[in-house]
């Protein structure tokens, strides 16, 4: 092995190690921010998780019913129905049949729990515009296709660990 070889090795060992504390730096920085949210909110951290959870599925195109949405926080039956009552009364959450199977009812992020987030998260969205002004569309499309190989990394880390649980 060449000297070069073994520099290049160390170099993109410290950059994974690098990507990877921003990673976790990334995640404390998001878990504050969301126990703030919640706070702020008079809701509880796990409606608060749950809140997200629903939000990103929606986002990527596949709602959750309940149960799947139990399983995800790993709640028992009885709690997640609490805590979706609660969500749905509070007007964060809404209740809507399956378009693909009548039978489910998936569940959604209502008007006003749209619009408390959008007041809450707007500011943040103004920073993280103006922290990547500098970068290039390329740069961008770089860090896209990285952040998607690592959340792609993590859910298959988590099935892992669900599937080893149940």
């Amino acid at each position: 092995m060449s000297a070069y070889a073994f520099d290049v090795t160390d170099q993109r060992d410290a950059l994974e190690a690098a990507i990877a504390a921003d990673v976790r730096a990334l995640n404390v920085e998001s878990e504050e921010i969301g126990r703030l949210f919640a706070s702020r909110h008079d809701v509880a951290a796990n409606d608060f998780r749950a809140l997200l959870y629903v939000m990103v599925a929606e986002t990527e195109g596949a709602p959750l019913t309940a149960g799947e949405l139990r399983r995800r926080m790993g709640m028992s039956g009885a709690a997640i129905t609490y805590l979706v009552e609660r969500m749905i009364n509070s007007g964060h959450f809404r209740r809507e049949s399956d378009p693909r199977d009548r039978r489910k009812v998936i569940l959604r992020v209502a008007d006003h729990g749209m619009a408390v987030g959008r007041a809450f998260f707007t500011p943040l969205a103004d920073r993280t515009r103006d922290a990547l002004h500098g970068f290039s569309d390329a740069d961008l499309q770089t860090a896209h296709r990285t952040f998607a190989a690592l959340i792609a990394a993590m859910r298959e880390f988590r099935e892992e660990l669900d599937d080893a649980e149940g």
